[in-house]
């Protein structure tokens, strides 16, 4: 079982406010095979909840996994995988294999070969969550592409059946380009999840839930202005207005991002503008009366306080890759910075430091990537999931539970790796 070091500073704080850090010693990766999986569960079955990614609706959340570990090297990738949780968190056991053979819409007769997860909302208001995936149908370059997003809805036994291909009404669309990139949120406060896809020219398609098992949404307009055309998830109430905001990024990798803020109308009220990043994460990192952003670049990561407000600080020891949610379950976010390395930095009511600031290691060989910031075990506390990828066929997923100290699990709650979807 592979091992997470925790270091934190100790002692009296140096004057520069850096913590000490130290070099676990590492151990091979585990050699993964289906054949160590656990025992297959069946899935547990569910009434309907209001909580996120439970796609059962028994009122525990579950896990998407949309890099899996694959048989042997160059193998096709094998889908989309789904762990699903209970009282005490996730169960590597019930488990589910998303293929494109088995769960895909045909396009012209032609099942997709693309079969990836994208976001996971409520889409029908049944109290099961539905997964949207991206898929690549058949085009020929002509005129329009067809919508390459499809519709898996949630039921008492998970994600079963076949999807369903999104219906964006042509009122919707403009351009040529494809409709991808969604977002969920309940953009217009009616209580309902809608859907955002980048559309073009500056426009996005706003399309208004609840969904219908076709995968129409209740309704949808002419597309809407936009300072960019990449809607980047997961949607926040930045403004804390009930309505969620929607972040708009202008350009794949670094560039500018702006906050749009929801109402009656969408996402289209004046926001926050925010500097050029690799990537943002939004949180309560202080106390204030508006979410805060977090803006990650090569040489630091800048602070933006109170949005749409224009205050600011910089952390210079964050990285470039995001991640924001609550491990001690104090009400203020703590801020995963990923990248060369993996760090947590605890919320205050000030605001972000690098004082208490914790150093994650994985003991495990190989590339460690954050799967998920979640409350997977329903104590109100988030949970870190990291995967450490040591090649095509070899993986560990582990999961450290948030607690009321924060972050301080030397062993993981969950660990299994991946090619356990290879055994069904």
């Amino acid at each position: 079982m592979a091992a997470l070091f925790l270091l934190a500073a100790c002692g009296p704080a140096p004057d520069t406010d850096a913590p000490a850090t130290a070099a676990p010693t590492r151990t091979p990766s585990p050699s993964v095979r289906a054949a160590d999986a656990p025992a297959v569960l069946p899935v547990p079955r569910g009434d309907g909840s209001r909580t996120p990614d439970d796609f059962n609706g028994d009122g525990h959340r579950d896990l998407v996994l949309d890099e899996l570990a694959r048989p042997q090297p160059h193998a096709d990738d094998p889908g989309i995988g789904i762990v699903y949780g209970g009282p005490r968190g996730l169960l590597p056991g019930a488990r589910q294999l998303l293929s494109p053979a088995e769960h895909a819409a045909a396009t012209d007769g032609r099942l997709p070969a693309l079969f990836e997860a994208e976001t996971g909302c409520d889409l029908d208001g049944d109290g099961f969550t539905d997964l949207v995936i991206a898929t690549d149908p058949p085009y020929d370059g002509q005129g329009q592409p067809p919508v390459p997003l499809q519709l898996l809805f949630g039921s008492p036994r998970g994600l079963t059946g076949k999807g369903v291909v999104l219906v964006v009404p042509a009122r919707a669309r403009v351009g040529n380009d494809w409709p991808d990139r969604p977002v969920c949120g309940d953009f217009d406060g009616d209580g309902a999840e809608d859907l955002v896809l980048h559309a073009s020219g500056g426009r996005l398609s706003f399309l208004r839930g609840p969904f219908s098992r076709e995968g129409a949404p209740e309704a949808a307009a002419a597309p809407i202005a936009a300072p960019g055309n990449l809607p980047t998830g997961p949607a926040a109430d930045v403004d804390l207005d009930g309505d969620d905001d929607l972040l708009i990024r202008t350009a794949e990798g670094s560039g500018p991002s702006t906050v749009v803020l929801g109402g009656p109308e969408g996402p289209t009220g004046a926001g926050a503008a925010l500097p050029a990043g690799i990537d943002v994460a939004l949180g309560a990192f202080g106390e204030g009366k508006a979410l805060d952003a977090a803006v990650g670049t090569m040489g630091e990561t800048s602070l933006h306080y109170d949005l749409p407000t224009t205050a600011r600080a910089a952390l210079a020891s964050a990285g470039s890759m995001l991640d924001a949610a609550d491990f001690d379950g104090d009400g203020l976010s703590e801020l995963v910075s990923s990248g060369a390395r993996l760090r947590l930095f605890p919320g205050r009511t000030a605001g972000l430091s690098t004082r208490g600031m914790v150093t994650v290691e994985p003991a495990a060989s190989g590339t460690t990537r954050v799967v998920s910031v979640a409350d997977l075990d329903g104590d109100g506390r988030a949970d870190l999931t990291v995967r450490t990828y040591a090649s095509e066929t070899r993986d560990t997923v582990a999961v450290y539970p948030g607690t009321e100290q924060g972050l301080v699990a030397r062993e993981p709650a969950v660990t299994f790796s991946t090619a356990a979807f290879l055994s069904r």
